[in-house]
């Protein structure tokens, strides 16, 4: 049994070019994520065991940096979208957990680009600030 409960955990084994799964992307992505990294309308919500909550869209764009594929949105209720990664056919979410028991339609959802979601400045900046620790965490890691 899997500690993994993200949507798709169990097809995340494909390799980037560092040798690193979608599955190692998430042990050190749930060190890194943070009250800074969370999407600032959801930060007074944000605890360490949740750790995923308002990271959507900077991991998954972070992830389709490594991995090529495309990144789509779940719409949500609120008019918001919830951003996950679709690599080599393989659909999977790492930020899922954020929403508990409660279960995402990944089927038919429309393609989500950076462009749109980094035209807002203060998600361009955590997402450079997500990027900037994983290099960071990764270069300590091959040293």
């Amino acid at each position: 049994m899997s500690g993994y409960r993200f949507y798709g955990w169990e097809s995340a084994d494909i390799k980037d070019q560092n040798g690193l799964t979608p599955r190692d992307y998430y042990d050190i992505l749930s060190d890194l994520w943070c009250a800074d990294t969370c999407a600032p309308r959801m930060r007074k919500d944000w605890r360490s065991d949740n750790r995923t909550l308002g990271q959507c869209s900077i991991t998954a764009f972070l992830i389709q940096d490594l991995y090529g594929g495309k990144v789509y949105g779940v719409p949500l209720a609120d008019g918001s979208w919830h951003c996950f990664n679709e690599i080599c056919g393989r659909v999977f979410d790492l930020t899922s957990e954020q929403f508990g028991d409660q279960k995402l339609d990944y089927d038919n959802c429309p393609e989500q680009f950076r462009e749109v979601h980094f035209a807002k400045q203060e998600k361009k900046e955590r997402y450079e600030n997500l990027k900037g620790m994983l290099l960071s965490r990764l270069k300590r890691i091959s040293d």
